[in-house]
């Protein structure tokens, strides 16, 4: 299994209710934090997406290689 597929399978073991957070907050320089790969709309707005919204959200930031820990 690639990194990818790793990261797709992580994904889908969480409920679409949990947030991607993982407290490495940073939109300074553009719209997408730097640790989970969310709009900063998307991270405003988390609590009032729907769980199909927040599952695409999901999706996107998986395949985008988010969200990114420390390490």
């Amino acid at each position: 299994m690639n990194t990818s597929e790793a990261r797709r399978d992580d994904a889908h073991s969480l409920s679409p209710t949990d947030s991607p957070c993982v407290a490495v907050c940073s939109t300074l320089y553009d719209d997408i934090c730097r640790g989970c790969g969310r709009t900063a709309m998307e991270v405003a707005n988390w609590v009032f997406l729907t769980d199909s919204e927040k599952r695409g959200v999901w999706e996107r930031i998986t395949e985008q290689g988010y969200p990114k820990r420390k390490g």
